[in-house]
């Protein structure tokens, strides 16, 4: 499968383009795209780009979305978008353009995070007086917090726990409530990525845990996703559709 590879220089970008240089999963590179590089090899935008691709993946920033998505749809290209922190307004063309191209997008492309999500969803159905916290580490450089996986673990439970509210971080004296689904945040060092869902019925504390110990997780979940989206009918797909795929 050809890919086009847009924020090709950042981190992320850099170790997709070293598996697709290894020909990962049938991989090769139509073209490599970062606005902010200076190499001349790697195009400055995607409008750049004028041969043939089967899919783009995104690893560049959540701004991106507007014209990622708007060349996807003109091209009528699969797109992985594989970055968070998207604003209600970037989500909303993320779902308009998910009705004219097939559309991946999730908080986090790690097949791990994807069975963590589904075991905090039914822990939470099994257990629906507990409460429920989340925490999540990263590295002192993450920009968006929470992160998107927290947020993806969050609204899991939500899914069984429709009447629950999020609450990122306590700034305030005050008790829990019932509803509440707490999240904090972590920054420190070089942290891949660490996640909890702790859930407490104050006879037993269950606790479920993922941590990432190399980035090139996330790169391998999204070839994966470019792989399960090339031929799929219009629509919007996340990790959930992959997994079930099995």
């Amino acid at each position: 499968m050809k890919i086009i590879l847009n924020g090709a220089s950042g981190r992320m970008g850099k170790v997709l383009q070293a598996m697709i240089a290894e020909g990962r999963q049938g991989s090769t590179l139509a073209a490599a795209v970062d606005s902010f590089s200076q190499d001349d090899s790697i195009l400055s935008s995607l409008s750049q780009f004028h041969g043939e691709a089967d899919c783009v993946i995104d690893f560049s920033n959540h701004a991106a979305t507007g014209p990622l998505c708007a060349f996807a749809a003109e091209r009528s290209l699969p797109l992985v978008i594989a970055t968070t922190g998207q604003t209600d307004e970037e989500r909303a063309v993320i779902s308009e353009t998910a009705k004219r191209i097939p559309l991946f997008y999730s908080g986090n492309m790690s097949l791990g995070i994807a069975v963590l999500t589904q075991l905090a969803r039914t822990a939470a159905k099994m257990f629906p007086d507990a409460d429920v916290e989340i925490v999540e580490s990263h590295h002192n450089q993450k920009l968006d917090v929470p992160s998107g996986t927290a947020l993806m673990l969050a609204h899991a439970v939500q899914d069984v726990r429709p009447d629950s509210n999020l609450l990122v971080g306590r700034h305030e004296n005050g008790k829990r409530t019932r509803q509440e689904i707490g999240i904090h945040s972590l920054r420190m060092g070089n942290t891949v990525g660490i996640h909890e869902v702790i859930v407490n019925t104050g006879t037993q504390i269950l606790t479920l845990k993922h941590e990432a110990q190399d980035r090139s997780l996330f790169a391998e979940g999204a070839l994966s996703a470019a792989s399960f989206l090339i031929g799929k009918r219009p629509g919007l797909y996340n990790m959930d559709d992959l997994v079930a795929q099995g």
